[in-house]
């Protein structure tokens, strides 16, 4: 047997030895996504995407390559058609933003963002995440350019163009198409590393530390990180009185964390936040629908100043038919049973309910009117036979009914007949060549099959008291979920090789007691229901079992979403014309 005190003397004390974690993550383990857009335009707000490329590398290899083009749904000036040759004709058919954006998302995973002048990609990519509601990519972005202009000098080259670099470089040619171009990055981008290395730069924090953005002082609270652990989970950045300043989600939260203190962060207002942290804490999760759920209760709980999210937390409007005899759509903040929702803001909802009042013959004035009847004058909906007039006493209460029976089927899912009849007043309009006032029915009609859509997949998951499912983790294990009532109950993993009914009877015994109140999601927030029904919609996805079946009803508005991809065709072939004729 060895001597121990020989033993201990031979070793370096554990907390003085540095891990290969806090030595950096070397570069040739660092997976790179370098990416490239072509837009119709400079504006991330007022213009769009028309074409996606990117490449994925790591330690100098090719693991794969994204690219597409996007239809813009909007025309493309003829100064950018000259510039990348991507024409209207090119475009159309092409799928959407919508379509692509979370294909490219998860395509990058979290892989380090590459571009060539990183700030305008970068923005089209947020801009275009906050209109689909789809979270901002938390990678960390490195820009070609500004690696550039700290390594090279006038002498090498005196532009930074990716045209000149390619030349430097012997790189591809870069053509202005979004995946040529992304090629091209990705020869610009080895050649620069290559030259890092010569002065000593071999992990990805030394790099970002070698580019002139963060002060020394902020670099030292990288420190901060060092007691997370390599698991997904939440990060709480807390001030100078433990206040929390900002929330996020990570899958490895030690190396995100860090790369606060170490990345090239171009905004100023994250800047900010991190020389005002003074603790990180973090929140372990079992994976990352964990992470994500955790992430929207304490941005609820917390509302961080630096969270743009967390501005109105709980945001949601939602319509409901008032209690009186001739009852009418109001928009709420509080639902009860039998309201429709949720809808991301006020005018949506009022958009909603002019269709459906459209569609149904539910009166739109707000006076309240007796059981008895009224006899006022009647207003111009009525003379335009779009109201039957209950206020000028034209109509009953038993008369007026069968509106009300109407709005409440459909909300159910037992009926789609309001929307059977703005149809119908779709072609009326269009066969009378009323093509104006057609858009503008067609549009209110689109928004209100949404909402019912999305409004009836959220109650149909939120009556379930229980659901557990799996997806494969991606190492030949399974993540777990315990969902009641539209809520994250409980969450874990089976690593491979591990039985997993065990594991799940383990979670369902430890899972949150949730007891369902008022209101079409029983309580439970939209935006946690939502994240739920998108993980359980996922292909990869099984069902262990369930308490009670979980289906949509026989009639609700998933019948109607081959009708609002025709909608949404008609809408961009409008655009489109409208722009060829300016």
């Amino acid at each position: 047997m060895s001597d121990p005190a020989l033993t201990v003397r031979g070793m370096a004390p554990r907390n003085e030895q540095l891990s290969f974690d806090e030595l950096g993550t070397p570069l040739r383990n660092t997976t790179f996504v370098v990416f490239d857009l072509e837009t119709t335009g400079g504006s991330a707000e007022g213009d769009a995407i028309t074409e996606i490329g990117a490449v994925k590398v790591r330690g100098g290899e090719q693991l794969g390559e994204f690219g597409t083009l996007v239809d813009p749904q909007r025309g493309i000036p003829p100064e950018v058609v000259r510039l990348t040759g991507i024409t209207q004709a090119m475009v159309h058919g092409a799928p959407t933003i919508d379509v692509v954006l979370p294909s490219f998302l998860e395509f990058a995973g979290d892989a380090v963002l590459v571009a060539h002048n990183a700030g305008f990609d970068t923005g089209f990519l947020r801009a275009a995440c906050q209109r689909h509601g789809y979270p901002r990519p938390r990678s960390s972005v490195l820009c070609t350019v500004r690696l550039a202009r700290r390594i090279l000098s006038r002498q090498d080259t005196p532009s930074c163009r990716l045209s000149a670099l390619a030349t430097l470089f012997g790189a591809r040619t870069p053509t202005h198409r979004a995946l040529d171009d992304a090629r091209a990055t990705v020869d610009v981008l080895h050649a620069l590393l290559e030259r890092v290395g010569s002065v000593g730069v071999h992990s990805l924090e030394e790099l970002f530390d070698y580019l002139p953005e963060r002060t020394t002082a902020q670099r030292r609270k990288r420190t901060l990180a060092q007691h997370l652990p390599h698991s997904p989970g939440v990060y709480l950045f807390r001030g100078p009185n433990s206040e929390v300043l900002y929330v996020g989600t990570a899958s490895d939260l030690r190396r995100r964390v860090r790369q606060y203190f170490t990345a090239s962060e171009t905004r100023a207002r994250l800047r900010e936040m991190v020389a005002l942290t003074s603790r990180v804490d973090g929140v372990p999760c079992a994976h990352a629908l964990e992470a994500e759920v955790r992430e929207l209760r304490l941005l609820a709980a917390h509302r961080p100043a630096y969270n743009r999210r967390s501005k109105n937390p709980r945001g949601g409007w939602w319509l409901m038919l008032t209690d009186e005899p001739f009852p009418r759509l109001s928009v709420v903040r509080q639902p009860r049973d039998g309201a429709l929702g949720p809808f991301r803001s006020q005018r949506a909802a009022q958009r909603a309910a002019e269709a459906l009042q459209g569609g149904s013959g539910l009166r739109a004035c707000t006076r309240r009117i007796p059981a008895s009847g009224a006899d006022e004058a009647p207003c111009v909906l009525a003379d335009l036979g779009r109201c039957g007039a209950p206020c000028a006493g034209r109509q009953s209460v038993e008369e007026y009914a069968p509106a009300v029976r109407a709005v409440t089927e459909l909300i159910e899912g037992r009926s789609s007949e309001p929307l059977a009849a703005l149809a119908g007043q779709l072609d009326r309009l269009a066969t009378e060549e009323r093509f104006e006032q057609a858009a503008l029915r067609r549009d209110g009609m689109a928004a209100l099959v949404r909402a019912v859509d999305r409004g009836q997949r959220l109650a149909a998951l939120a009556a379930v008291p229980e659901l557990i499912a799996a997806q494969p983790d991606g190492a030949g294990g399974w993540q777990l979920v315990v969902i009641r009532h539209g809520r994250l109950a409980s969450a874990g993993v089976a690593e491979r090789g591990v039985p997993p009914m065990p594991v799940v009877e383990a979670l369902v015994a430890s899972a949150e007691t949730v007891l369902p109140e008022q209101g079409p999601l029983r309580g439970a927030p939209p935006e946690e229901v939502g994240v739920l029904s998108r993980w359980l919609a996922r292909p990869d996805t099984r069902l262990v079992r369930c308490a009670q079946p979980w289906a949509e009803p026989a009639g609700a508005a998933a019948r109607w979403r081959g009708w609002l991809r025709q909608a949404a065709s008609a809408r961009s072939a409008a655009e489109v014309l409208a722009a060829a004729g300016d």
